[in-house]
């Protein structure tokens, strides 16, 4: 039986971009993982994920940073070229760090760096203020993924990460913002923490994927960073994940029977 329902799963997986508006409208929902290197890539390709995103959360839960601030435009490259190279299905998703796409000509040239890198699409955060940085890129043939919402490179100006779409004027800004992209010429947008009505009314007013995370039910599909869908990041985990599995238990249990096995004890 767990064969046949594999089989079922890997029928609906995403092969293409070009697929996405199909699925927002027919179904499944879209599933999207990080992966930051090339065991992962291939692990969760394999297993069938839709959406591969090389996210700059690796700042955090790989290279040990306070947030994704401090991630450079090599950290990305090095680490897409890596993700590129273990999978072979899914699209991969790469995200522009932090002041990588000021003005519409820088991001249109790190945009490229990321595609010669081998993602298939790119995600720069921000709504309406970026449309002229979109453009740019999308003019160019290279596919976009936008985010709204809780905006991590901006946690230090904004305080913290705070829920987004609370009052009304910034549910408002919240759908002007998808639209904006939308019309800029994304294929998809993430929502991070938006709450879920603001984001259920999002995903009806435009016609591209949103991928929600921490947004409610009702988004066309979500993302997770991987390190929390495996509990293989114990030190912090965001309150709406879920991990699925002990990973850092399993290390440390794995560990402590080597350490057993060496010091015949």
């Amino acid at each position: 039986m767990a064969g046949l329902a594999g089989e079922r799963i890997g029928e609906a997986m995403l092969q293409s971009l070009s697929e996405l508006v199909d699925r927002k409208k027919r179904g499944p929902a879209l599933a999207m993982l990080t992966a930051y290197d090339y065991p992962t890539a291939r692990l969760l390709d394999e297993a069938g994920i839709d959406l591969l995103l090389v996210g700059d959360s690796l700042g955090m839960v790989v290279l040990g940073l306070p947030d994704t601030v401090g991630v450079t435009m090599a950290d990305m490259l090095h680490h897409t070229r890596a993700v590129r190279r273990g999978a072979t299905r899914a699209p991969v998703v790469a995200d522009m760090p932090y002041h990588s796409y000021l003005m519409p000509q820088q991001a249109l040239h790190n945009a490229r760096r990321l595609v010669e890198a081998g993602a298939d699409a790119v995600k720069l955060e921000g709504g309406l203020a970026m449309a002229e940085q979109v453009r740019a890129i999308t003019g160019e043939g290279i596919a976009f993924c936008g985010h709204i919402g809780m905006l991590p490179q901006s946690v230090r100006e904004e305080g913290g990460y705070k829920k987004k779409g609370r009052t009304a004027d910034s549910a408002r800004r919240l759908l002007e913002d998808a639209k904006a992209l939308e019309d800029a010429g994304a294929c998809m947008i993430v929502l991070e923490s938006v709450v879920p009505e603001v984001a259920a009314e999002i995903t009806q007013a435009v016609g591209i994927p949103t991928i929600g995370i921490g947004s409610g039910s009702d988004t066309d599909g979500k993302v997770m960073v991987t390190h929390d869908q495996l509990g293989s990041f114990p030190w912090f985990r965001p309150p709406f994940a879920k991990a699925a599995a002990d990973v850092a238990g399993a290390t440390r249990e794995a560990v402590a029977a080597y350490l057993r096995e060496v010091r015949g004890k």
